[in-house]
């Protein structure tokens, strides 16, 4: 059997009350960043049935939503309920320079890593320029 003493329960309770509850969870941690030509986003969906997870991309608006349940059945008894459990969901607003239209999103050990690669338009890229002269020369943009 499990025992539990916690002299700061009531504070976790308080804090579940404010920001969100386990039918409610409020967070759905996640990192972001740019290597190179792809921008990544990473959220920790421990626990989470990968066939739970559902990502869409509405003009520049990626939506990541998500369940985790809990075991049920007849002689499932709930002992300790600590982990959020439910719907968790997160929108990012995206860049117009990203191509959403070649977006991957991989599940591996309870992170949901998406790549998005940049647009070439947003590339760096050499324009040529005139000079009074007859030459050109090349700079960075």
């Amino acid at each position: 059997m499990l025992m539990r003493t916690d002299p700061f329960r009531e504070i976790d309770r308080l804090a579940e009350h404010l920001l969100g509850t386990n039918s409610r969870p409020a967070v759905m941690h996640m990192d972001a960043y740019r290597d190179g030509d792809y921008f990544y986003a990473a959220f920790d969906l421990p626990g989470v049935d990968p066939d739970s997870i559902d990502c869409t991309v509405e003009r520049n608006v990626l939506t990541v939503r998500a369940q985790r349940r809990r075991p049920t059945g007849d002689n499932v008894e709930l002992v300790a309920a600590e982990r959020p459990m439910g719907t968790f969901s997160r929108q990012l607003f995206l860049s117009d320079t990203l191509d959403t239209d070649r977006l991957e999103a991989g599940y591996d050990n309870g992170v949901l890593t998406l790549r998005i690669p940049v647009a070439e338009r947003a590339k760096p890229r050499r324009v040529a320029i005139a000079t009074g002269g007859n030459g050109h020369r090349q700079i960075d943009a």
